[in-house]
Order: structure tokens, then sequence, then C-alpha cells
């Protein structure tokens, strides 16, 4: 999930049901937020859960939609399927990660995407979070 301009958050679910995304959706998004997604069922009862649904039908070839008649397609999933091409283009060198090490690498791509920064820029907030979250010396 990403706000438009906002933070990403990526939760590994063990399946793509509604009762295994419900509590994921509703602890990250605040109610009466607007969520943009395809036609995928699984969306059906955002509406239900207190949020605001919009689709975009890419099984009849609608990418974007300009809802309001401003000139700006503002109903569409670009942002989240840029972020997916980001995360395969960043994974795809490692060639296959192991179940068990996957929720750290979606931790540290969401942490660094949040962040971001690129290149050496990236050093000095990557290493303010590792050592605010290092374990103190009670000494």
């Amino acid at each position: 999930m990403i706000e438009r301009g906002g933070q990403l958050v990526l939760q590994l679910c063990a399946n793509v049901q509604q009762r295994t995304i419900r509590p994921h959706i509703l602890t990250t998004i605040q109610p009466g937020s607007v969520v943009n997604t395809d036609e995928y069922g699984i969306y059906s009862q955002l509406p239900d859960w207190g949020l605001a649904h919009v689709t975009v039908n890419h099984g009849h070839r609608e990418f974007a939609r300009d809802d309001d008649g401003d000139g700006v397609n503002e109903v569409h999933v670009n942002t989240i399927e840029g972020v997916w091409s980001l995360l395969r283009s960043w994974l795809r060198p490692h060639r296959g990660i192991s179940q068990r090490w996957l929720p750290l690498y979606l931790a540290f791509f969401q942490a660094m995407h949040n962040i971001r920064c690129r290149g050496f820029s990236l050093l000095e907030p990557m290493l303010t979070l590792l050592l605010i979250s290092a374990p103190r010396n009670a000494g």
C-alpha cells in the first residue's frame, strides 16, 4: 500500500483473501480514505470497511480515469505499479530469495523507499536508522 507522495507499507501475506488482507488494510489506511485499485474482487468489501473505493478496469484496457473533468487522471494504480516494478528490479539480481528472508528484504526495500534518497545520499539516513534501532548497552 502506498499513499501518493506518502509512505510505502509492504506486508507479506499468507494468501490473498479478504480475511487476510482486512487487518493490514484497516491498520494502515485511515477510515474515509479513497483507495484506488484494479477491479480484482478481493477489494469489493473496502466500502463496508469504511473506505471510499474507486477502480480502474484493466480488463477493459482502462488504466487511468479523470472522474471530475479537470483534465487530471486521478483514478489510477500507477503509483503502486511503479513500486512493484522497482521491487522486482531490485530483487532480480538476487536470483531467488528464501521465504525465511523475504520479510527482511521487503522491510529494507520499504525503509529505503520511504527515506527517498539514492546513492551516497542514502548513507546518512541509513546509519541513523541503524543507530536508533541498535540495542543499547545497559552497562
